[in-house]
């Protein structure tokens, strides 16, 4: 296994997996919180972090699954962050005998059509390319922003965007993303395990139509987290954390 990654604690293994624009420094406030009770593992995706840039097309579900099992990890609860929250979810169809729970913070969906104002958004980023300082400062004044980029975490929030955005354009030789088929929005249904979907009230109105798609797993809840914006992870870990737990413990007692 070739990326980066950590493992914390004992217990029933917890795998974290990141948002795109940042890299698994981003769990650092919730790791310790979790690994009191469970053994928790991070990892920085291909390209991010400390791993090494993609050289051919993104599989990201087979880096998962190598993750796996290497750590010798048959079956997890998968906590998934934005694109972490669609490798989650499509690891959940495509290996359902591996994994426990899952819980989509915040994620993006294989599938969804995104709202022409978010797609605007991408575009005019994606203008920008390839002046690097220009793109990362448009991102972090964007509107799912305005949480993180006024707490404490500003400045890792900061760096993990800026270390990102400068290896994509100076390290990646592919930027094409592999996904299972059929896309996991026409599978939702199919995914038999104890969900959570997990959220800030600070996102785009993309985020309440891909809670409404989740609705169709059978055995799901959701949670909205006043005041968060798509970087909750960093900015209310405790919050996080507690309605973690509680998941947890009601899916054992269940």
């Amino acid at each position: 296994m070739d990326l980066n990654y950590s493992v914390y604690g004992t217990g029933e293994p917890i795998v974290l997996i990141h948002s795109g624009g940042a890299d698994s420094r981003a769990w650092g406030e919730l790791v310790p919180l979790l690994a009191r009770t469970h053994q928790v593992v991070t990892f920085d995706a291909r390209g991010t972090g400390r791993s090494p840039a993609p050289q051919v097309p993104l599989n990201l579900v087979e880096d998962l699954r190598q993750l796996l099992d290497d750590l010798k990890l048959e079956q997890v609860t998968l906590v998934g962050h934005s694109i972490g929250g669609e490798l989650a979810t499509n690891f959940t169809l495509s290996s359902p005998d591996r994994v426990a729970r899952l819980i989509a913070v915040a994620p993006s969906l294989t599938g969804f059509i995104f709202s022409e104002t978010y797609r605007g958004w991408i575009q005019q980023l994606n203008s920008l390319a390839p002046d690097v300082s220009k793109m990362i400062q448009y991102s972090l004044q964007g509107p799912i922003y305005r949480t993180v980029m006024a707490s404490g975490q500003r400045d890792i929030f900061i760096d993990m965007h800026t270390q990102y955005f400068t290896r994509v354009f100076t390290e990646w030789r592919s930027f094409e993303v592999i996904w299972p088929q059929p896309p996991a929005i026409e599978q939702l249904e199919e995914i038999a395990v104890p969900t959570l979907f997990m959220y800030g009230t600070v996102e785009w109105d993309d985020m309440h139509m891909i809670a409404q798609e989740f609705k169709r797993i059978p055995r799901v809840a959701f949670v909205e987290i006043a005041g968060a914006d798509h970087m909750l992870p960093l900015t209310h870990p405790q919050e996080m954390a507690s309605h973690i737990q509680s998941f947890l413990a009601a899916v054992d007692e269940s």
